[in-house]
């Protein structure tokens, strides 16, 4: 199915401010937010809770595993809930069920009536409907702005990403410590709450028209992973994306043991960690701002091999070899570059994609983009117990990997419209 569209170059590009006055555009932007924030914020105070309550870094350790595994292994299923009912219906659903989850364990807290499993099982609960928010955003926002938008509505995302990065596990830490567990958790289900009225006038729009269903549910979920490994651009697309965030896998447990071998542990070695990746995520929402507004079709392939070299060169030698000036020169580097990264990652991703198909896409390739992280964490702390210029070396060649691949992408042909090599790719799929 080919959309004859503009092509995107030859449309006057909207302003950030123009975007957001888009109908729904700036409701969904909100709900994100407040979502993304929630998301953010239960992270850590998920952790701090098992430790304080329990006095146990396994169960923190589980509880972490428990918020993040669920979700990712039924995401093809979120992907065909998603096309089936609608981006904005799906993503509502996650978020009452989020507050759900979370009101729930906040009255356990609150009555001294939890225990481990009570929590392992509700977090679980919480995991399994993240995907309808974390790919139906994506899913919706081509649907909402015209094609020569798109870098734009995409950098906003991205940006929302970057802040709530930098605020939310601050915010969390207080709240926690100041206001105790109960209160810390019923304030996060409130946010999910008024994500879900935020949400609300964007529930008028749907991603795509209806699709010809030809099997049931599982089936279409099925189809859905088939689609984005036999497509070539969406294939390579989640290869390349899945080493650069290797890279990040690794810098998740290489800069806290790099900065406490040379300032030590405590409070102060911890304020460093956290104001390090703070100025990372302000520079990454800067960099997704000027991507959004400079990115141009044509050139996604380039954007994502230079940023994901310029991010091996900030990785190592700089980081690495420049003691605590050069590791926070090389993280702000490292997060401005990700804001072009991100933004041209997610626009190729729904410029290629039919849209039918597209909630589906978006659930399956996110989840394959956020395997590369744990395997780098993973490698990460193997490494680091050999050396740490070592483990920041892998991570600059993961990052250079992930550039090489990015050139597997086939180019677009320009003949005004979108999606037409794309297309050509997976005849047979339906």
């Amino acid at each position: 199915m080919n959309r004859r569209v503009t092509p995107a170059a030859s449309m006057p590009p909207l302003s950030y401010r123009a975007l957001l006055r888009l109908d729904a555009i700036g409701n969904l932007l909100l709900a994100a937010a407040l979502a993304r924030l929630a998301e953010r914020m239960l992270a850590l105070v998920l952790v701090l809770y098992a430790l304080d309550r329990f006095q146990s870094p396994q169960l923190a350790g589980w509880v972490a595993f428990a918020m993040m595994a669920p979700g990712l292994l039924v995401s093809p299923l979120a992907g065909a809930l998603l096309d089936r009912i609608g981006a904005a219906w799906a993503i509502a659903a996650d978020l009452a069920c989020s507050a759900g989850c979370i009101l729930a364990l906040a009255l356990l807290a609150l009555t001294r009536a939890d225990n481990a499993w009570s929590l392992l099982i509700l977090v679980a609960l919480y995991s399994l409907s993240n995907p309808l928010s974390a790919a139906g955003v994506r899913t919706l926002l081509p649907s909402l702005v015209p094609p020569a938008a798109l870098d734009r509505a995409n950098a906003l995302d991205t940006t929302i990403h970057a802040v709530v990065d930098v605020c939310g596990p601050a915010f969390a830490g207080a709240l926690f410590g100041f206001a105790g567990v109960a209160t810390a958790l019923l304030a996060i289900a409130l946010l999910y709450v008024a994500a879900c009225v935020a949400l609300l006038p964007a529930t008028r729009h749907q991603s795509g028209a209806p699709a010809a269903w030809r099997g049931g549910f599982l089936a279409d979920a099925m189809a859905g992973v088939a689609y984005v490994f036999r497509h070539k651009s969406l294939r390579h697309l989640s290869l390349s994306y899945a080493l650069y965030q290797m890279g990040w896998g690794i810098l998740l447990v290489a800069v806290p043991v790099f900065v406490t071998r040379i300032v030590g542990g405590g409070t102060r070695g911890d304020l460093l960690v956290g104001t390090l990746w703070a100025v990372s995520g302000v520079a990454a929402a800067l960099g997704a701002l000027l991507a959004g507004r400079h990115g141009a079709p044509g050139r996604e392939r380039a954007m994502m091999a230079l940023g994901m070299l310029g991010t091996a060169l900030a990785i190592y030698p700089v980081s690495a070899r420049f003691g605590l000036p050069g590791l926070g020169v090389g993280l702000a580097l490292v997060g401005f570059l990700a804001g072009p990264v991100d933004v041209t990652v997610l626009t190729l991703r729904q410029r290629r994609t039919e849209p039918a198909w597209l909630g589906r896409v978006m659930a399956v390739s996110i989840g394959l983009n956020l395997s590369g992280a744990p395997i780098g964490s993973a490698l990460g702390g193997a490494l680091l117990t050999w050396s740490v210029p070592a483990a920041f070396a892998v991570a600059a060649l993961t990052c250079t990997a992930g550039a090489l691949a990015s050139w597997w992408i086939p180019r677009v042909h320009r003949s005004g419209r979108e999606g037409d090599v794309e297309v050509g790719e997976h005849r047979g799929l339906g």
